[in-house]
């Protein structure tokens, strides 16, 4: 329902109903007159409009086409009612219809995409300046798959997911009056090139339709792990960010015992964004150190960070185990990955990136040319430190071990053996407890392949290491396999 402002209502309610009109009238530029009709031919059907509807979107191709013609009028003495011809333009009498709604004062709605890349190439041939700038604020249309869809522009502007495919892509193109033909003289411009509605034919329909619908804040499930990373795909491709957060496989929870909130995430989905260091703290242990813990938040999702809980599968993580303690190995892309993430924590903590020389960088052409291995980082050799804890929760050979590797905990811990000890003659003999097994300590040079791991990372002093800090891998629950044995074991048959 249309209302007046209190002023105009002030103002206007005490005329007569012709004195409003007068009022309401006088609102449109003083271009041509009014009351006087002229002629516009498209294509093949005559439109005649009155001074007032031409005027009422102006300066325009009408009113300065008209307004040329009663200025050469009087110049020559003559009537400017018998010197109008009529204008005539080669365009689509349909889609004029629409705009010579727009001039007499009704709004026009674009009703697919077709229909509106039309109106706006006649609305910038004509130069109509109110019509563009309606044009500019509507829905954008676009077909994905070869399905239609219209996009009101304020979901595709939210800060978390823009600027994204449309915003610099297709909407872009939309947003600029002044430059919709570039290279192209308006002078001499016949009519305008052709428009093609905006389209993204080798996207799937449906998962766009599922991503619209997570932009608009309506939740979406997921029905397996496949759907995931088709909604992941089609997030990353269409640049939005925000979503592609929240579909990243993670849990957020709070561990009451701890009393801190804690974040899972797989190693390949941590942001460097989203990387922070919490306050030191006091190790609540043996030693009682300060010590400090990654920490992360979902970059344009998450308002606070967690306790970074890592994951690492793939079978890409080694355990090995000796005298000095638990060392992860790590292989294929784990281990570059494992690398970058240390970088990004000794930049954190104000620490240099990496251990090489600069000397030997800039002879090697530079940090980006250097295998990337924890072992060129402050935090780190190239094998990493990890830590077990009384709480860590370890699967071996697909049963639950019962053994305490706390003692494992860091170089001055005393190990449960001794380097020089003899190995048990049959170190795999295991003695069964219930539904767990305990198979003893891990001898010196024993060592898991880790199916899955969970780490919390832990910063902590060093003592003779590269820096006066390390990042220990805190195991927190562990899946892994003792010997070749027990990765057969594991192993599916095709089809399963």
């Amino acid at each position: 329902m249309l209302s007046a402002s209190p002023s105009e209502a002030a103002s206007t309610s005490g005329l007569p109903l012709h004195a409003q009109a007068n009022a309401e009238v006088h609102k449109i530029p003083q271009i041509l007159p009014r009351e006087r009709v002229f002629p516009i031919q498209i294509g093949g059907e005559l439109f005649k409009l009155s001074g007032a509807s031409i005027s009422s979107d102006a300066p325009s191709y009408f009113s300065q086409y008209f307004l040329c013609q009663i200025k050469a009028a009087e110049s020559k003495g003559e009537d400017p009612s018998s010197s109008i011809r009529t204008l005539y333009i080669d365009r689509d009498p349909k889609t004029f219809r629409d705009i010579a709604l727009h001039l007499q004062g009704y709004h026009v709605k674009p009703r697919d995409g077709t229909h509106f890349v039309r109106l706006f190439a006649d609305a910038q041939f004509y130069n109509l300046p109110k019509l563009i700038s309606q044009l500019n604020e509507e829905s954008i249309f676009i077909s994905i798959g070869h399905r239609e869809f219209q996009i009101p522009r304020d979901v595709l502007n939210d800060p978390a997911n823009s600027p994204n495919y449309f915003s610099l892509g297709f909407a872009l193109f939309f947003s600029q009056p002044n430059d919709l033909f570039p290279g192209l003289d308006r002078e001499g411009l016949i009519r305008p090139p052709s428009i093609l509605p905006p389209s993204v034919p080798n996207r799937n329909a449906d998962t766009f339709a599922e991503l619209l619908r997570l932009l608009r804040g309506y939740p979406v499930s997921v029905r397996d792990e496949t759907h995931r990373q088709e909604l992941l795909r089609d997030a990353r491709y269409f640049h939005f960010k925000g979503i592609e957060q929240q579909l990243v496989p993670h849990s957020i929870s709070y561990n009451p015992l701890r009393q801190v909130d804690e974040i899972v995430l797989r190693l390949e989905n941590v942001q460097k964004s989203g990387v922070s260091i919490s306050a030191p703290e006091d190790f609540d242990g043996a030693f009682r150190r300060p010590v400090r813990h990654v920490r992360y938040a979902r970059p344009y999702v998450d308002s606070k960070p967690a306790e970074l809980i890592l994951e690492i599968g793939g079978i890409t993580t080694k355990l090995n185990f000796s005298a000095g303690g638990a060392r992860a190995e790590f292989f294929e892309g784990t281990k570059a990955r494992v690398a970058r993430l240390l970088e990004v924590v000794a930049t954190k903590l104000n620490l240099p990136p990496t251990t090489q020389p600069l000397g030997l960088l800039m002879a090697s052409g530079g940090a980006s040319s250097q295998p990337a291995t924890p072992g060129n980082t402050p935090l780190s050799e190239d094998l990493v430190r990890v830590v077990f804890e009384a709480e860590s929760a370890i699967t071996l050979d697909g049963e639950d071990y019962e053994g305490d590797l706390s003692s494992y905990r860091d170089d001055d811990a005393t190990p449960a053996f001794t380097p020089d000890a003899e190995a048990p003659a049959n170190p795999r003999k295991r003695h069964r407890t219930g539904e767990s097994v305990d198979i003893g300590l891990p001898t010196d040079g024993q060592q898991w392949a880790v199916r899955t791991g969970l780490f919390r990372l832990r910063i902590q002093e060093s003592k003779g290491g590269k820096s006066a800090v390390e990042c220990a891998f805190v195991a927190v629950k562990i899946d892994a396999v003792s010997s070749e044995r027990g990765r057969n074991k594991m192993r599916k048959f095709l089809g399963e």
